[in-house]
């Protein structure tokens, strides 16, 4: 979503970095084109004014323009300026301290996403948070709309009160109530009706079911691709309702991202949640300082690991590591690293989240990398036999046509992935060498993440390193080689 303004403000602070000095008019100019990129990012006039403003006064500073690194000292204070923006240092949590059930209320206009947001919210705190939650519609205007939360309910394992016909809101709260209390269930999630635009009878139904189920949450579903217009739904549901937060979806649009850096600050409400895709786990705890190092190119390594964490599944890596101490790495491997990737959220995510990877992801779109690139090498490897994968020695060039010809892809794509494969054997032989596992975390006490690391680069991950696993450092197998169709 923040690609386009990303890249604007890089544009800006490379230029700032590659000066010695700066004058205060070098951080004026500068400013000139922050002001301007947020602009076109679709940020709200207000907001842009204040923020500017704000950077401007603190960057032109005698202690940022003397000191010895003034270039990165006004990337730090924009940073600032935008976790800020975005709500704070503090990350924004659900108030779930409350007698049982607890009530979560979510709101919103008609097609921003409220009812799949409802069902993410109760999988994430069954998941994560080991709560009973339990779900009701409250839409008796959309056709189809009980049914729908009905079956999101039974795909992410959560329970949905029962659909009588000809209830209305007020009736299905007061029985939604009660059944919560009967089943001792701990949230309680309100799916509410929404409108294709705000009028007074949906504000009416709205404050009728919150006299009536005293939510402890009320949250307001926005949609974020559009743009300006979310801000001002905001501002009219918080002037009727007392909101408690915002959840932001499809974030992972081309949206220009002004609706997100504009929402804490119009409406003075926090971003909980953002919606990152179609599928039910796809829904995100925002938090700002995170989203800000995106934007400004940093990359986001904890979000980077906490996926890690949520993806790669403990047995498996276990495995592999057993397999790597033994020098030992074939298809099946390989396969599951791949797999990984793709759970991890493709190519393009996790080069984002990677510091210094903005560029590298930029040159993957050029190059026409996508995660289909992916999904082919699977298809590819999908295509052998067992004894093939375990040993791709075997493939002679018979073998190579009929692997080929069963993923729908051609002989030097086949032989591409073997030479992939071939790099990354070679790199678990030479941790094998070093004393395996253990030699390799020795090696990080001693040298940190600048000393070499076989099998991720070659050449560390400083500056002038290989880079991230997969993008071409030495080494390391080398996507942008592999696929370009």
């Amino acid at each position: 979503m923040f690609d386009s303004l990303s890249d604007r403000l890089g544009g800006v602070f490379d230029k700032l970095r590659g000066r010695g000095a700066l004058k205060e008019q070098d951080v004026r100019d500068a400013m000139r084109e922050v002001r301007i990129a947020l602009l076109e990012a679709d940020v709200a006039l207000p907001v842009v004014r204040r923020f500017v403003d704000q950077v401007t006064e603190k960057a032109v500073g005698q202690s940022v323009l003397r000191s010895v690194t003034p270039g990165q000292q006004v990337v730090k204070i924009v940073n600032d300026a935008l976790v800020e923006m975005l709500g704070g240092d503090t990350t924004p949590e659900l108030d779930l301290n409350a007698s049982p059930p607890v009530v979560i209320m979510m709101v919103g206009l008609q097609g921003s996403g409220k009812t799949t947001s409802t069902a993410k919210i109760a999988k994430l705190l069954k998941e994560k948070h080991g709560k009973k939650a339990m779900m009701a519609s409250l839409d008796v205007n959309r056709p189809a709309a009980q049914e729908q939360l009905k079956v999101l309910g039974e795909q992410v394992g959560v329970a949905t009160l029962p659909i009588i016909a000809g209830q209305q809101p007020t009736e299905i709260a007061t029985r939604a109530m009660q059944s919560a209390k009967l089943q001792a269930i701990d949230v309680l999630l309100l799916d509410t009706a929404g409108r294709l635009h705000v009028d007074q009878q949906l504000m009416d139904e709205m404050k009728a079911v919150a006299a009536i189920s005293n939510p402890r949450e009320t949250l307001l579903v926005v949609d974020s691709l559009t743009g300006q217009d979310a801000v001002n739904v905001a501002q009219s549901f918080a002037g009727e309702v007392d909101l408690t937060g915002v959840v932001l979806t499809r974030m992972d649009g081309d949206a220009r991202g002004g609706a997100a850096l504009s929402m804490r600050a119009v409406t003075g409400k926090p971003i909980k949640f953002a919606g990152t895709g179609e599928k039910a786990d796809a829904i995100e705890v925002f938090h700002p300082s995170r989203v800000a190092n995106r934007i400004l190119g940093m990359g986001d390594v904890v979000s980077l690991v906490e996926k890690a964490a949520e993806s790669v599944k403990v047995e498996e890596a276990e495995a592999l590591a057993k397999r790597m101490e033994q020098g030992k790495f074939d298809m099946n491997d390989l396969r599951t690293q791949l797999r990984q990737m793709q759970n991890m959220g493709g190519l393009g995510m996790l080069a984002g989240m990677m510091p210094g990877m903005k560029k590298a992801k930029a040159a993957m779109q050029q190059s026409g990398m996508d995660d289909k690139v992916l999904l082919r090498m699977d298809a590819i490897i999908g295509s052998m036999t067992p004894k093939e994968r375990a040993n791709p020695a075997l493939l002679n060039a018979k073998r190579k046509i009929r692997v080929a010809n069963g993923s729908g892809t051609q002989v030097q794509d086949v032989n591409k992935l073997l030479k992939m494969h071939m790099e990354m054997s070679k790199a678990m032989k030479q941790i094998k060498k070093m004393g395996g596992l253990k030699g390799l975390a020795a090696m990080f006490g001693k040298g940190g993440l600048d000393g070499a690391m076989p099998g991720l680069g070659g050449k560390g991950l400083g500056p002038g390193a290989g880079g991230l696993p997969g993008l071409g450092g030495a080494g390391q197998p080398d996507l942008s080689k592999f696929l370009k169709k």
